[in-house]
């Protein structure tokens, strides 16, 4: 049985294969284990519109961003440490879970301009609502050559 603290064993970072981190990017130092329940999505359709609710718990209304360049929206979210050096006198930590750092994710949105886009943070989640644009269209299946 290993020590456990706060729901986490103490001895994960040390077993991690360092290799498989490496190789297949997951090592998250800004967020540590925690990274992947960072900027949850769900993507909603309605008849004329799509809607993103974005989870940011923790993130004040300024520490995120939001950026449309060429059919793609960016959302950045930003958190700073605040370090008071008079508390570091008389108190030490220690364990730190809360990190400084930026996170972000993009999404695909097509031709959409950015007075069409509408944002509202609540409660932790970002709501962002941006209109259908018509789908180009596609033909039907066509089957490639292959040559050699």
């Amino acid at each position: 049985m290993l020590p456990m603290m706060f729901s986490e064993n103490l001895f994960d970072d040390l077993f991690n294969d360092a290799f498989s981190r490496s190789v297949w990017n997951t090592d998250k130092a800004l967020y540590g284990k925690n990274a992947s329940r960072i900027m949850k999505t769900d993507v909603h359709e309605t008849e004329d519109s799509y809607e993103l609710a974005v989870d940011l718990p923790g993130f004040k209304k300024d520490e995120i961003g939001i950026e449309l360049k060429e059919g793609y929206l960016t959302i950045t979210a930003s958190k700073g440490v605040e370090k008071d050096e008079e508390d570091k006198k008389t108190r030490r930590v220690i364990r730190q879970e809360r990190y400084s750092g930026t996170s972000q994710r993009t999404f695909y949105v097509g031709d959409v301009k950015p007075e069409e886009v509408k944002c509202k943070y609540d409660a932790g989640v970002l709501m962002i609502e941006f209109p259908k644009k018509d789908a180009r269209k596609v033909e039907g299946p066509h089957t490639i050559m292959i040559e050699g």
